[in-house]
């Protein structure tokens, strides 16, 4: 099945089920970034990717790009966290074309500020077997030029709906005051890099509700 008929149809049950006011609230949160223009920064195609190295979840290990890439062409999936239901239908359509990629001699690693203990929980979940790296504060998303802060509204928004960005991507206690330290979030995007680390495929979207297609990465690789 294709993946944005998918991520559609939550679209369209999340219209149902969710006051009028709180939609408004989301959707003013789309139009801000689409205002912030960060999907401006992403990576370009023919760019030399950054390197960069972080820690998985499942093992614990250091994880670095230039290991992935000496096995084969790379694809970097960022996602916002396990709590977002896009990401997590975009990371299980990825889990079901994992054994082709692994075929194809191709890897798949999955990036989010999340800690490591969600990941964790979003590996066992959802039966993930590619790596889900922790990129603390979104330094690495930062690099590939998806990165953003996340605003006081944005932030009010989230916790309306029992999101808690400081506690998800921190650790630090939901009910804890005062706290003015800033939280980042990526931009879910898709990157494709070749085996010598060039930039052959890259989408980000600033409305989550939209991804791209696997297929239509794979035909690049």
């Amino acid at each position: 099945m294709l993946l944005q008929p998918r991520l559609d149809e939550i679209t369209q049950n999340t219209r149902k089920l969710v006051q009028p006011e709180r939609l408004a609230l989301s959707e003013q949160i789309v139009t801000d970034l689409f205002h912030a223009n960060v999907e401006a920064g992403l990576i370009h195609v023919g760019a030399q990717a950054p390197s960069f190295q972080l820690h998985d979840a499942r093992s614990g290990n250091l994880v670095r790009s230039d290991d992935l890439l000496a096995v084969g062409p790379v694809i970097l999936n960022f996602f916002r966290g396990r709590w977002d239901p896009y990401c997590v239908t975009e990371l299980e359509t990825w889990r079901d074309l994992y054994p082709q990629l692994r075929r194809r001699g191709i890897l798949l690693a999955a990036i989010s500020p999340q800690t490591i203990r969600q990941s964790d929980f979003a590996v066992q979940q959802h039966g993930l077997p590619f790596p889900l790296l922790h990129d603390e504060d979104c330094r690495v998303a930062a690099q590939f030029g998806i990165a953003y802060t996340v605003t006081p509204a944005m932030d009010r928004y989230y916790r309306s709906i029992l999101v808690s960005l400081p506690f998800i991507n921190h650790g630090r206690n939901v009910m804890a005051t005062g706290d003015n330290s800033p939280t980042h979030l990526p931009l879910p995007a898709t990157i494709a890099l070749s085996r010598q680390g060039t930039v052959l495929f890259a989408e980000a979207h600033a409305d989550p509700r939209v991804r791209p297609e696997p297929e239509e990465i794979l035909a690049l690789l």
